[in-house]
């Protein structure tokens, strides 16, 4: 499959990575070589396999989701380090 630049800078924009033309050169070698590999992986024949999630046999130990008696207003102000009188403040991570 042929990887263009647009296609490139699409990812980087989506990834938010700044590229200059030799990185989107380098990119798009990259990625194609990575999505050949991957297309080899659609030739190998998987009739009668059986899909799995989880290769190593583990289960996953869970318990039922039951609701249980909630905290007042009070009680989860009174443990955050940054508050108003109805929320708790939490600094900005996202800039655009």
């Amino acid at each position: 499959m042929a990887i263009s630049d647009q296609d490139v800078r699409h990812l980087a924009k989506l990834a938010n990575l700044a590229l200059d033309d030799g990185a989107v050169a380098r990119m798009r070698g990259q990625l194609e070589a990575i999505v050949g590999y991957v297309e080899q992986l659609s030739e190998v024949d998987t009739n009668g396999v059986e899909p799995i999630a989880n290769v190593s046999g583990l289960i996953n130990v869970t318990r039922p989701d039951v609701a249980g008696p909630m905290l007042s207003s009070p009680q989860v102000l009174g443990n955050a380090p940054q508050k108003n009188e109805v929320a708790i403040l939490v600094p900005k991570v996202v800039e655009r």
